[in-house]
This record gives C-alpha cells, sequence and structure tokens, in this order.
C-alpha cells in the first residue's frame, strides 16, 4: 500500500539517526527518564535482539540479564527519550531475530565477538 506524499514528507522530518549497530550487538543506550519536574539518564546494557520496521516506527530490542531473570526493553529510534546508544561490542549473528537466546541461560546465551 502506497502512503501518501504529505505524510512521507511530514515523518521524514522526524527521522533520527543514531550510531549504526546491528542485530547481536552489545549497546549501551541512554534513556532520559523524568521524575517529578527533574529529568535524569538511565543507562541499559544488552544484546540487541531484533530490530524491526522501518521510517519513523524503527525501533530495536535490547535484552539483559538482571538478577538471573531475562529483562527486554523496546526502544523506537526516533523517541526524542533515546539521549544515544554507545556500541560497547559487535556481535556474530546469522540472524536477523535472535528469539532463541531466551531459552538459553549462563554462557550459552552470549553471543560471539566480531574480531577485527
Amino acid at each position: 500500500m502506497k502512503q501518501n506524499p504529505i505524510l512521507d514528507k511530514i515523518e521524514a522530518e522526524q527521522i533520527r539517526t543514531l550510531t549504526e549497530f546491528n542485530v547481536g550487538d552489545t549497546v549501551r543506550v541512554h534513556n532520559k527518564i523524568k521524575e517529578g519536574n527533574r529529568e535524569r539518564i538511565q543507562m541499559f546494557e544488552g544484546t540487541v535482539m531484533k530490530i524491526q520496521n522501518g521510517g519513523v516506527r524503527k525501533t530495536f530490542t535490547v535484552r539483559k540479564i538482571s538478577n538471573g531473570i531475562g529483562v527486554e526493553k523496546t526502544f523506537p529510534f526516533s523517541s526524542p527519550f533515546v539521549d544515544k546508544v554507545d556500541v560497547v561490542r559487535k556481535g556474530k549473528v546469522r540472524r536477523a531475530r535472535l528469539n532463541y537466546l531466551r531459552n538459553l541461560s549462563g554462557k550459552a546465551a552470549k553471543v560471539k565477538e566480531v574480531i577485527k
């Protein structure tokens, strides 16, 4: 289905670019959190599980293990609350979605690192 050119123009203005990263990379997301009238930055570090959609609706999901429990967060690329994304290490994977990591624990849930 073709979209309206007016909507395409509006969406093009709202698209933000973040640091280049792929599925399997370990990233640190700096997320702005508003508490009352104060604003602070909270970091969420984990493995990128998937990157979805495109344009303004583009999102990425990050998974980490916190106190033995798997935690996943989905962040929009064009959200003003995502301050920045740092790539901690590059991962070597052969899939677009790493849903199989949900069933693994310990060292089996690690993703191999790309060595340059």
